[in-house]
């Protein structure tokens, strides 16, 4: 199946709402019947709104009917080769054990002739016991029937199959497998482009939980790096919430699966919490027992500035409500690198802050009076931070502070916590995903975001 390009009505004159999902391999919008999802929206020339539907890379045509009878048949094929040659190696033994057998028949049906009616207890003794070397020829023979038997299966098997195979090919017509998978690919990566160019939106949907990995204790953080191209799948890995220095950095989404081709880093300052986050090929991550905000390099393997949040809580003064010593919490989104945190002076409400990458200043801050230590966790889109009401089983999206309007609302977007605790939460703008370390596991969860995008004409 391929994607399809929709001709909707024209919007209305001043805007045109459009639901579109976030991105982490697969999108949010299913056709239970078919596994089809909507990837993105644009505008037409003409004016029309049009929506796509697209099936995920990390399964490309795996929810499509016919690719999955078609791999459905590979493996029944492979299977009847396997039997075809364990049958092979088996019937090429016993056919060695029966002609090994031969010659002794003919010794015994030549003494049986000679021996005209009369044979000494000697040569009766002989007989007999050659007769007995004969007796698992008759196991051999059973199993040669047996063989026989599946030998009819197996033929039969395989008319089936190049009959299925040959119909699947006429219905897909002259594209071979691969072709397809690379032209659905190429295809994705055009539309992911052009979702990129929605740009922000308002969170309403957060999808069921899709577990990476089980890997590491209870507490911990994984990420990737939010400004990197999309060629570059690194990940990062830092367990445990205090005085760790360790930071494995593997190669792909799919090594860190595996567990293989990864390098470690070694901090020069033990970090505290979980809240770390990688930005433009640097981490950033809150020093132990401070309040300082250190930005270390991975290419150099060095810190390339360390400074102090003026005034913020640290070492479990204003965590979340789950503890962990996460005081400070670093964001990135579409418009840059935040830090979430509480003073003193604000009686313990969160602080976002908009933090100067480079220098680490302070750029701007905004009191968004929540209690930082009733959160469970938290993580910024488009310059809204939204707040969980729980790190455990049945918790939601219950707050959202908009640092554009310097206002806030209570909302209601829930979200599955398969593993009943959460100890850290992020949003990759880059893969429109959360981050999620969920009590040893690492998952993602996909967003829906709610776009109002201007129609030609519109100022």
């Amino acid at each position: 199946m391929w994607p399809l390009a929709v001709p909707l009505p024209p919007p209305p004159p001043l805007l045109l709402l459009l639901l579109c999902s976030g991105l982490a391999g697969q999108t949010l919008f299913q056709s239970p019947e078919e596994g089809w999802q909507l990837y993105t929206s644009a505008q037409a020339p003409d004016g029309k709104c049009i929506c796509t539907a697209v099936i995920p890379a990390q399964s490309t045509c795996s929810r499509d009917g016919r690719s999955r009878e078609l791999r459905q048949l590979m493996e029944k094929v492979q299977n009847v080769s396997q039997s075809m040659e364990v049958l092979e190696l088996r019937t090429y033994r016993d056919f060695q054990y029966v002609r090994s057998m031969e010659t002794l028949m003919r010794s015994l049906d030549a003494r049986l002739r000679a021996a005209d009616g009369s044979l000494s207890a000697k040569s009766f003794q002989e007989l007999k016991d050659r007769m007995t070397e004969l007796l698992p020829l008759s196991s051999v023979l059973e199993q040669y029937k047996a063989d026989t038997r599946t030998i009819v299966r197996l033929r039969e098997e395989v008319r089936n199959l190049s009959g299925s195979l040959a119909s699947i090919q006429e219905e897909m017509g002259a594209y071979g497998y691969e072709d397809l998978q690379q032209r659905v690919m190429a295809l994705e990566a055009r539309l992911h482009a052009c979702a990129q160019k929605l740009g922000c939106g308002k969170l309403t949907g957060v999808s069921n939980p899709i577990t990476i990995r089980a890997m590491g204790s209870r507490f911990g953080s994984w990420m990737t790096d939010t400004m990197a191209p999309s060629a570059d799948s690194r990940v990062w890995y830092m367990d445990g919430y205090y005085k760790g220095r360790r930071v494995l950095e593997f190669r792909t989404l799919g090594d860190f699966i595996k567990g293989q081709n990864f390098i470690q880093h070694l901090l020069p300052q033990p970090w505290a919490g979980t809240g770390h986050v990688v930005y433009n090929g640097s981490l950033f991550y809150n020093k132990y027992q401070s309040n300082v905000v250190v930005k270390y390099h991975f290419r150099s393997r060095s810190v390339l500035v360390q400074r102090s949040l003026p005034g913020a809580g640290y070492n479990n003064t204003f965590p979340y409500s789950w503890g962990g010593f996460s005081d400070m919490d670093f964001m990135v989104d579409e418009s840059g690198l935040w830090a979430v945190y509480t003073t003193n002076q604000n009686a313990g409400n969160i602080v976002v802050s908009r933090l100067d990458p480079h220098t680490l200043e302070v750029v701007r801050s905004w009191d968004t009076g929540y209690p930082k230590r009733s959160a469970g966790e938290a993580f910024m889109i488009c310059g809204v931070l939204y707040v969980t009401n729980s790190h455990l089983a049945g918790a939601k999206v219950y707050f959202a502070y908009f640092t554009n309007t310097s206002s806030y609302e209570y909302t209601d977007v829930p979200f599955h916590n398969q593993y009943s605790h959460i100890s850290m939460l992020d949003y990759n703008p880059r893969e429109r995903a959360l981050y999620t370390w969920n009590n040893g596991h690492q998952v993602l969860y996909n967003v829906t975001l709610f776009h109002v995008i201007s129609t030609a004409g519109d100022p």
